[in-house]
């Protein structure tokens, strides 16, 4: 065994403890989620029935439940080094696909109308993956096309008519309001989501793959790694997460207009990228993704309490998306600066 296998084999210096301590600190999901501790505490201090009145702790929950979904489909995409901007698009055209089926086929099963949700999600999904792979157009470029033409078929579809309450059974609407132990069932369905992506991204081979392709496509190839399925893959999940948004949209809210869903792709990448995602793909956690949407809708709702007007609600989100970047383009840089002196250490040693 030479030197230099002996020092790369030698065991850490560094208590367990000490390490483990040390990557808390560094990491951006715990940093992301104290800033919304403080924004969450200063808010309720100023005004306690943000948080302490009868609907306080559930809108707290049950507002971000649909940034949520779009973030976690979003963070996947990204983390491949893409982007979906139809998200927004998918959704309101899944709700109102939602409201439609309840007119056409009223007594049609609520479960059939989730799963049916998700694979209208996904082939909108499918559509954008496949244009980007196989026909090796940027994703900026072919879901900023998408997203146009989903929506201008949405606008076809209901014109000026929309979904009302009357419209879908009361027992799919109590979804929007109903609680388990004080946590609204639709924040339920979006962590079970969250859990599910999340498990799959850290521990199985696919979701490994996914940061590898991130971080560097052309060696993803080149090791033959399944590039274009992982990727078409990825755009399917944010497709269907998106359809499954719609659905959970039309229970929220009880209404579907045109409107519906309009803006929140913008939502769901500041979403991501707060939270952590690098936006050149590669690394980042659905974790940080899934905090970064409660951080956006969190501020959205506590400027107003403490008296900021709606230009410094959209001013504040936007710095800290800037943010956001610029923080992930030092770290990267510091952690490169790192990975070039520990080689030249070894190599002089």
């Amino acid at each position: 065994m030479s030197t230099t296998d002996t020092l790369l084999l030698e065991p850490s210096a560094i208590s367990p403890t000490k390490r483990i301590v040390g990557e808390l600190l560094r990491s951006r999901e715990i940093a992301v989620g104290a800033v919304l501790v403080v924004v969450v505490a200063l808010t309720t201090i100023k005004s306690p029935d943000f948080l302490f009145s009868s609907n306080g702790w559930r809108d707290l929950l049950l507002t971000p439940s649909l940034l949520l979904l779009l973030a976690v489909g979003q963070a996947v995409v990204i983390i491949t080094r893409n982007v979906d901007l139809s998200v927004g698009s998918t959704l309101g055209l899944t709700a109102y696909f939602t409201g439609n089926l309840f007119v056409d086929h009223p007594g049609i099963p609520i479960i059939a109308v989730f799963l049916l949700g998700l694979l209208f999600g996904a082939f909108l999904g499918f559509v954008n993956g496949f244009l980007v792979t196989f026909f090796n157009v940027p994703a900026l470029v072919i879901t900023l096309g998408t997203l146009y033409i989903y929506r201008g078929i949405f606008l076809s579809w209901a014109g000026s008519s929309r979904i009302n309450a009357s419209d879908m059974p009361s027992s799919f609407l109590d979804l929007g309001t109903k609680q388990i132990l004080t946590i609204p069932v639709l924040t339920i369905i979006g962590l079970v989501v969250l859990a599910l992506v999340g498990y799959y991204l850290y521990t199985a081979r696919g979701g490994r793959e996914l940061y590898a392709i991130g971080s560097d496509p052309d060696a993803a190839v080149l090791y033959g790694l399944p590039v274009k399925r992982r990727v078409l893959g990825a755009f399917v999940l944010c497709g269907a997460l998106a359809g499954l948004a719609g659905v959970v949209y039309a229970a929220r809210y009880g209404t579907v207009s045109s409107g519906a869903g309009y803006g929140m792709e913008l939502q769901a990448v500041g979403a991501a990228v707060i939270g952590g995602v690098a936006i050149f793909g590669g690394s980042g956690t659905v974790w940080g993704a899934a905090i970064g949407a409660f951080l956006l809708v969190t501020i959205n709702r506590a400027l107003p309490v403490v008296g900021i007007s709606d230009f410094w609600q959209r001013a504040v989100v936007g710095a800290l998306i800037i943010a956001a970047i610029v923080l992930d383009r030092v770290l990267s840089a510091r952690q490169a600066r790192r990975l070039v002196a520990a080689r030249d250490e070894t190599r002089e040693q």
